[in-house]
């Protein structure tokens, strides 16, 4: 579809590249046999493309961890860019699996073992899941049966936010380094929570005037959280608030102000977490004849924040259901795994769960 469907245009065709085999659900496969074959092609691409910049700053990575091409090829290929770019800044946007909506029965091991290499591999993580989105489209948009493409523009405009401060003027995150410095408190809890607002319906927004205050405020409603988590049963240690269109910095920090003296948000007490503002002038950009109506002002929200281990316990307890009984080990096995590597990965979650405590 992407190489004749409407978009071809966007891509060059050289930059597209396919196999002939798919990894099976199977994160093994992913990362030792088909994985292997493919990774070439795919890092003599991304060399091409590096070196034709004077100074590249880093790489945005897009892939889901659920099934065997996201979790393992994904996986393979951050590892080598690691080796071959180490001082780059490498962010990941990922597909997380949900609480109960399942692509495939071993979700929980590519998930888990996908995971792991995202813990060693990248410097910033930013965690969506399906039926979070879904959730969001159903209520948001009144559509009863959202697709993937009103799901994948949702997360398109979520995007877009985030990285509107690389392509236009803004006062924050102006490279990919500064998402790291102002995230992150120290290297392993590096995967910060999305949340967005507004997303309406373009029959909607003729009727709604939504304030600066409102959109703040609605940042940090469970309800527009793009992970099945509760922001509210956590404590926050950083917040980056990206304000997008007709937003006047005052009001901007009134907002932020209300938040703060409603006292409904808690923070941790080992770091002194401040509110990180960029309002960028430029409004968002919807497809014609799209779901999304062109809001004045949106307001995407990044938060490093305790709640996000919820999703970890969540997978963990999935992961040890199934490993217990050695379940479907055999077809990671027999693609090249040993089994000391689901442990390890497992292990390695479990120390993440800890350190988000």
């Amino acid at each position: 579809e992407i190489r004749s469907g409407a978009y071809r245009q966007l891509f060059h065709p050289s930059q597209l590249i396919s196999g002939k085999e798919d990894a099976a659900n199977n994160y093994s496969r992913g990362y030792y046999t088909v994985g292997k074959e493919m990774v070439r092609l795919a890092l003599d691409q991304v060399r091409q493309v590096a070196e034709a910049c004077s100074m590249p700053q880093g790489f945005i990575l897009f892939h889901s961890i659920g099934g065997g091409t996201g979790a393992g090829f994904g996986s393979l290929l951050i590892n080598q860019m690691t080796q071959d770019y180490r001082k780059r800044t490498k962010i990941e946007l990922v597909v997380y699996p949900a609480p109960r909506l399942a692509t495939s029965v071993v979700e929980p091991y590519n998930a888990v073992l996908g995971t792991h290499a995202c813990i060693e591999d990248s410097e910033v993580v930013f965690l969506m899941d399906n039926e979070a989105v879904w959730d969001i489209a159903r209520r948001n948009l009144n559509l009863r049966r959202p697709t993937y493409t009103n799901v994948n523009r949702i997360l398109a405009q979520v995007i877009s936010s985030l990285t509107a401060s690389l392509r236009f003027h803004g006062s924050l995150n102006g490279d990919l380094t500064e998402f790291q410095t102002n995230l992150v408190p120290y290297p392993r809890i590096h995967f910060p929570l999305i949340t967005y607002s507004p997303i309406v319906s373009a029959e909607k927004a003729y009727h709604e005037q939504n304030s600066v205050a409102q959109i703040t405020r609605a940042c940090f409603e469970p309800a527009n959280s793009f992970v099945k988590v509760d922001p509210r049963q956590g404590n926050y240690m950083a917040v980056c608030m990206l304000y997008r269109g007709d937003v006047d910095p005052s009001n901007a920090n009134q907002a932020i102000n209300g938040i703060k003296s409603a006292r409904s948000i808690r923070f941790v007490d080992w770091c002194p977490t401040g509110f990180k503002v960029d309002i960028n002038s430029q409004p968002i950009t919807v497809v014609p004849g799209g779901d999304l109506a062109k809001v004045l002002r949106t307001c995407a929200m990044l938060a490093n924040t305790t709640a996000i281990s919820a999703a970890f316990a969540r997978l963990d307890r999935k992961f040890d259901l199934m490993f217990q009984k050695r379940a479907f080990v055999h077809w990671f096995v027999s693609e090249g795994m040993e089994e000391g590597e689901f442990i390890e990965a497992r292990m390695d979650l479990a120390a993440l769960e800890r350190d988000y405590e």
